[in-house]
């Protein structure tokens, strides 16, 4: 059985950022297998701009040559919100364990995500680093300061701020839909 590093989100759009942290984990010692999630949508949010499998075909293109990368299904497949605690519960029946991947910037509202405490129960925390947030020392960090955030981009298409691959078919679907 392995140990994975969870790294869910609605990459609406996908970014260099993102890369940068798949990157980051896949290079980890620990982390047997990287599985990026991309929800169907974010228990936070009420719409998404991107249909959700769109955001997985993009992914699945970005991530095909990646070693130690998976991109996982499960959450778009289901059709509705799906909070982490349940897609913990779901890795954990093919897995020793998981590693639960977030921002920095989502560190102030962990405690209220959906079942938090058997979460931090099940499940250990990555921190990947941003906007120079200070992260507490009981969880791991890695490092990855990329200044860009998908909502941005949303409403300023920014193909430099786009991985290379798939680039111009997300810059030309954002700037169709005029995203917001």
């Amino acid at each position: 059985m392995k140990t994975v590093a969870l790294y869910g989100g609605s990459f609406d759009p996908p970014h260099i950022g993102h890369e940068a942290v798949v990157k980051a984990l896949a290079d980890l010692s620990f982390i047997d297998e990287v599985v990026v999630m991309p929800t169907y949508l974010n228990p936070f949010k009420s719409e998404f701009t991107a249909p959700a499998t769109l955001r997985l075909k993009w992914l699945d293109e970005i991530f095909s040559e990646y070693e130690k990368v998976r991109v996982s299904d499960f959450e778009v497949s289901l059709e509705k919100k799906v909070p982490t605690l349940h897609t913990v519960k779901h890795l954990l029946k093919s897995n020793a364990k998981v590693y639960v991947v977030i921002g920095a910037d989502n560190l102030a509202s962990l405690n209220s995500w959906y079942g938090y405490d058997e979460l931090q129960n099940l499940a250990s925390f990555i921190i990947a680093s941003r906007d120079n947030i200070e992260t507490p020392k009981r969880y791991f960090t890695i490092n990855v300061e990329v200044d860009v955030s998908s909502s941005a981009l949303r409403k300023h298409i920014d193909k430099t701020k786009l991985p290379q691959k798939n680039g111009e078919a997300i810059e030309k679907f954002y700037k169709e839909h005029n995203a917001k």
